[in-house]
C-alpha cells in the first residue's frame, strides 16, 4: 500500500492540467455498487431527468475490484474518472486533492451556504483540505460501536455495557469457556480480525484511541513545519496494552473465525465491534434465540465525557474532467437535502453526515420504526474521521505493523511499540515535506 500514495500523486500530478473540454455529453455518476445505494443512485438520476432535461446525467455503479479505492486510483491513472463520485474514502480525499484531479467545491456558488447549515463547524474543518479548500461533500457515516448479546452480557457476575476496560476484560473472564467440554474454547467475548492490513484498525485500534482520547488526532499538522505523529501518548499506549491482554488472556480467539457462519449471529462471540450495516444483516438473519442492542466502545476506567468513534465517513467529490460542475453541484444538492438523506436511510440503513440527525422531527418517524438504528444515530454527535494527510494509508500501515507485533503476538510492550510506530510516523512525514 505504500506505493498506492506515490503512484497516485505521480500520475495524478500528471493529469494535473487535463481539464477536459467537451461540454455535451451526460454527466457520469458513480456510485457503491452495494443494492441500496445503486436504488439509491437510480431513483436520484431518474428524478433528475425528469427535472432537467437538458442537463443529462447517468449513473453507474462503479466497476468490480478488490476494493473501490483501487478502482478509483486506476480511473485517474486511465483518464477514466467519472464526472461525480459518491462513497469516496475521507482518507483518500487529500491525496487526489494535492494531485490536482479535483474540483475546489467551495469555488461553486452556494455550495458553503448550503454546508454550513447541513453540517456544523467540526465536520466542516474537518472536510478542509490543508490548502484551506473544501474538495469533497461529507455526506454520510456508519458509526463503529459495540454490538452486545444482551442475553449473554447482562448473566450473573457482569456488569453490562457500557464498558469500561476492566469491567470488558471481567466479561471476557466469564465468558470465554469450552462449552462443548471438548478441551477447545468455542466461545469468547469478542473478534477482531488480526490481519495486519491497515483498515482492520478502523474496527479495533482507532475507534477506541479516539474514545479514549475524546478524539484526538493521529497526525498534527504543523503550521509552516512538517507534520508530525500526534499518537505517542498514554491513550494509544493503553489502547494497545487492553487490546494485548484480551488475546493474551484468551477472551478474543487469534484463529480467524470469518470463514464460518457470522460468530455474533452464531452466538459464538459475545460481543462485536461494527456499524449500522450490520443491523439489517441481524434483523434478516437471526433466531429467536439472539438478543443484542448497541453501546458506545469500551472506555478506560478514568474516562469523563462522551465516547468518541470512527464514523467511517465516505463523501462526494467532482473530478476536474467534469464538463459542468455547476450542474454537477446542482444534481449532488439533491442526494443530500432532508429528503435525500432520508431516502439513503431508508434504503441502505447508512446515516447522513448532518447536525441533530437523531434529535431532527424530520427524521423520527424512520428512527421510531428502526429502534436498533436509534443508537448509531446518537453516535453520530461523536465521530470523527481520518486526518486529512495524504499519506494517511501508510500511517495506519506502520501502526498496523506495530499492532501486530506487540497487541497479536505479545512480541513488544504497548509503550515500545507506539513509541516505534510514532518514530516511524515522523520519518515518513519528514520524507514527504521534503517532496514538496
Amino acid at each position: 500500500m505504500r506505493t498506492f500514495g506515490f503512484i497516485a500523486c505521480l500520475f495524478g500530478l500528471m493529469l494535473g492540467s487535463c481539464r477536459q473540454v467537451e461540454t455535451k455529453r451526460p454527466l457520469l455518476f458513480w456510485c457503491s455498487n452495494n443494492a441500496g445505494e445503486i436504488t439509491f443512485a437510480r431513483e436520484f438520476t431518474d428524478q433528475w431527468q425528469r427535472n432537467h432535461p437538458d442537463k443529462p446525467l447517468r449513473y453507474q455503479p462503479i466497476p468490480e475490484g478488490q476494493s473501490s479505492e483501487e478502482i478509483i486510483l486506476a480511473s485517474v491513472v486511465g483518464k477514466t474518472t467519472p464526472d461525480i463520485y459518491a462513497n469516496m474514502w475521507q482518507g483518500s480525499v487529500e491525496m487526489y486533492a494535492k494531485a490536482g484531479v479535483l474540483i475546489p467545491l467551495d469555488t461553486i456558488s452556494g455550495f458553503m451556504d448550503f454546508l454550513r447549515v447541513r453540517c456544523d463547524s467540526a465536520v466542516i474543518q474537518e472536510a478542509t483540505s490543508s490548502d484551506g479548500h473544501i474538495y469533497q461533500v461529507p455526506w454520510k457515516v456508519n458509526p463503529i460501536m459495540t454490538l452486545c448479546n444482551t442475553g449473554q452480557v447482562n448473566g450473573p457476575n457482569l456488569k453490562g455495557p457500557p464498558y469500561t476496560y476492566s469491567s470488558y476484560l471481567n466479561a471476557g473472564k466469564q465468558l470465554t469457556k469450552d462449552a462443548n467440554h471438548d478441551g477447545y474454547m468455542d466461545r469468547w467475548l469478542g473478534y477482531t480480525e488480526v490481519k495486519v492490513i491497515w483498515y482492520q484498525r478502523f474496527f479495533n485500534f482507532y475507534p477506541l484511541y479516539l474514545a479514549a482520547s475524546n478524539g484526538a488526532p493521529l497526525v498534527k499538522n504543523n503550521q509552516g513545519h512538517p507534520s508530525r505523529a500526534a499518537f505517542n501518548n498514554r491513550y494509544a499506549v493503553d489502547v494497545f496494552r487492553f487490546l494485548q491482554q484480551l488475546y493474551r488472556d484468551g477472551y478474543y480467539p487469534k484463529e480467524r473465525l470469518t470463514s464460518a457462519r457470522d460468530p455474533f449471529l452464531n452466538q459464538r462471540i459475545a460481543t462485536s465491534f461494527t456499524g449500522p450495516w450490520q443491523v439489517g444483516f441481524l434483523e434478516r438473519y437471526k433466531d429467536t434465540t439472539l438478543h443484542y442492542d448497541t453501546w458506545p466502545m469500551p472506555v478506560p476506567d478514568h474516562h469523563t465525557g462522551p465516547a468518541y468513534t470512527y464514523g467511517d465517513p465516505k463523501n462526494i467529490v467532482i473530478f476536474n474532467t467534469c464538463p459542468d460542475p455547476r450542474a454537477a453541484w446542482a444534481f449532488i444538492r439533491t442526494l443530500i437535502d432532508k429528503p435525500g438523506d432520508l431516502r439513503l436511510m431508508e434504503l441502505t440503513g447508512q446515516f447522513p453526515h448532518r447536525r441533530n440527525v437523531d434529535t431532527d422531527p424530520y427524521f423520527s418517524s424512520f428512527l421510531q420504526k428502526n429502534p436498533k438504528l436509534l443508537p448509531f444515530a446518537r453516535q453520530s454527535r461523536y465521530i470523527r474521521g481520518v486526518d486529512n494527510c495524504e499519506v494517511i494509508v501508510e500511517v495506519f500501515d506502520i501502526i498496523s505493523q506495530e499492532y501486530e507485533a506487540c497487541v497479536v503476538y505479545d512480541r513488544k510492550t504497548p509503550e515500545t511499540a507506539i513509541r516505534d510506530a510514532a518514530r516511524a510516523v515522523d520519518v515518513l512525514l519528514l520524507s514527504e515535506s521534503a517532496k514538496e
